[in-house]
């Protein structure tokens, strides 16, 4: 580790040769925003469930946890279970009103039946909030493994990624990103297939008996929760967190403008949720694998968030060239959802703020598409400038913040949009701004600002997670305010939503 590896280079140079390749014949077929945002509404269930997957499977998937899991124990679990769980909720609450209701982002289905520009400012800002704490965690997870494996400076390697990441937003958009994802998908779920088999293959295929050589190494409490978690208000909140942030992800709700219909949308969740099913099931395995076999200290000692776990484990079980070609899996992971990210953050700043507020609706194709491609190039220096910035932090605790923010300030609005017909202008505009605001409040004043990155010795707020507080009062100040300044027009138009949710547009092409 530390030292240039080949296997991982010639792996490195194949994907990004192939996402250009792939961005080329993209860019040849985005010739508007439809194509740009949403790859013209043309992708297959089974192609977007898998771009899901790719855009689900994060480096906190593959890094992040497998690292908590190394580091903790059971208790990484809760990271595993938590991503999983929030995808019934999108199947059964979101994903077929939201194709039918929206056009490019979740803000137009919130802003479906209310004044635009104060909704789309609102939506915006807690699209772009989430996306930060989630690029902070690619960009982490991509500096230590290039850093790692190519012996470069941590924040070359950050900036690396940002540059590659930019070039085929830029040019291919959605089109590019969804053939990234799918490639990335496959690429991701057959590497953690082939670590889990030769970790298993050295206990004779039984989980049970890589579980007790954990135990025996570590002590019985690596199989028992609260290594990681020890409050229950913070496991209570973290989970809520987790299963209701999915449905607020602005990158993952975007997909669902890719498909031509609802049914569509519906069936790519059930494609994704099982892919996904299996790959985290794979996590715990290779976390265990890693504590066993790699050890805790050598894990921490290479990377202190334990983001190197599953690079250090393939090491140990097939050498430098199936480390390569895990590391180079690890990149393509990040590469990808990087640029999915990155496209969220450019369609909230272009299409959102620029074309809804400022030009209230009437920007040219072309002008639309410029706005997007310098939005890309914004974000894009943002993302390298916050991936230096948090140096050293668990990509999947990040991660776990950026769930926390999603599921407080885009989740309730985006409910009470769809299903509450008193809601209103007002209410919108509070409950997202109270969930963003107060979320990245209490993140500041909780122990992962305060005493991991400020180096106090304790936090203004004792929970690290603040969910359990922000999801149920966003709901409440949404509501209150829409009673207390009733929105008569907002009302009237609920009808029309109810009748668009269950029966899609009449021209599909404008749902």
């Amino acid at each position: 580790m530390g030292e240039p590896n080949l296997v991982a280079m010639s792996g490195f140079v194949i994907f990004i040769a192939l996402s250009l390749v792939i961005t080329w014949f993209a860019a040849r077929r985005t010739h508007s925003t439809k194509d740009f945002y949403a790859a013209g509404g043309s992708v297959t269930a089974l192609q977007n469930g898998l771009a899901l997957a790719g855009d689900y499977m994060s480096a906190a998937s593959f890094l992040g946890i497998a690292g908590l899991v190394a580091l903790s124990g059971f208790d990484g679990l809760i990271y595993s279970i938590g991503f999983l769980v929030g995808w019934p909720v999108v199947v059964c609450l979101i994903a077929e009103p939201l194709r039918h209701l929206g056009r490019f982002t979740f803000s137009d289905v919130v802003a479906f039946r209310l004044r635009q520009a104060p909704v789309r400012v609102a939506s915006a800002a807690g699209s772009l909030a989430v996306i930060a704490f989630y690029l902070i965690a690619q960009m982490v997870g991509a500096g230590n493994l290039i850093r790692l494996l190519f012996g470069l400076d941590y924040e070359v390697a950050v900036a690396i990624v940002g540059v590659v990441m930019l070039a085929y937003v830029l040019f291919g958009g959605m089109i590019a990103t969804t053939w990234v994802q799918i490639v990335k998908a496959v690429l991701l779920l057959s590497g953690a297939f082939m670590l889990a088999a030769m970790v298993l293959a050295r206990f004779s295929f039984n989980p049970l008996a890589l579980f007790a050589a954990a135990a025996e190494q570590y002590g019985p409490a690596v199989l028992a929760p609260g290594r990681l978690v020890s409050d229950p208000v913070d496991a209570i909140s973290l989970g809520l967190a987790l299963m209701f942030g999915t449905a607020g992800l602005p990158h993952i709700l975007m997909r669902f403008y890719t498909v031509p219909d609802g049914r569509t949308a519906r069936v790519s969740v059930a494609y994704a949720t099982a892919i996904i099913g299996i790959f985290y099931l794979l996590t715990f395995i290779l976390g265990f694998g890693a504590m066993v076999l790699v050890g805790q200290d050598a894990i921490r000692g290479v990377d202190a968030g334990g983001n190197m776990a599953a690079p250090l484990l393939a090491e140990v079980v097939g050498g430098q060239a199936f480390l390569g070609f895990i590391a180079a899996v690890a990149f393509a992971t990040i590469l990808a959802v990087v640029a999915g990210l990155t496209l969220a953050g450019a369609a909230a700043l272009s299409h959102d703020i620029y074309v809804n507020v400022f030009r209230h609706g009437h920007a040219t194709e072309k002008e639309q598409l410029l706005v997007a491609r310098y939005a890309t190039i914004v974000l894009a220096l943002i993302s390298i400038g916050l991936g230096i910035v948090f140096k050293g932090q668990n990509v999947a605790y990040m991660v776990g913040l950026a769930f926390a923010i999603a599921a407080s300030a885009n989740f309730p609005a985006l409910i009470l949009s769809m299903f509450w017909k008193p809601f209103t202008t007002r209410g919108a505009q509070a409950s997202i701004l109270f969930g963003t605001v107060a979320t990245l409040a209490l993140i500041y004043l909780s122990p992962t600002i305060q005493v991991d990155l400020l180096k106090h010795t304790t936090a203004y707020f004792p929970y690290r997670n603040p969910g359990l507080f922000t999801i149920p009062l966003s709901f409440i100040i949404g509501i209150i305010v829409s009673l207390a300044a009733p929105e008569p027009a907002a009302a009237a138009g609920f009808a029309k939503l109810e009748q668009q949710i269950h029966f899609g547009a009449p021209d599909e092409d404008a749902s």
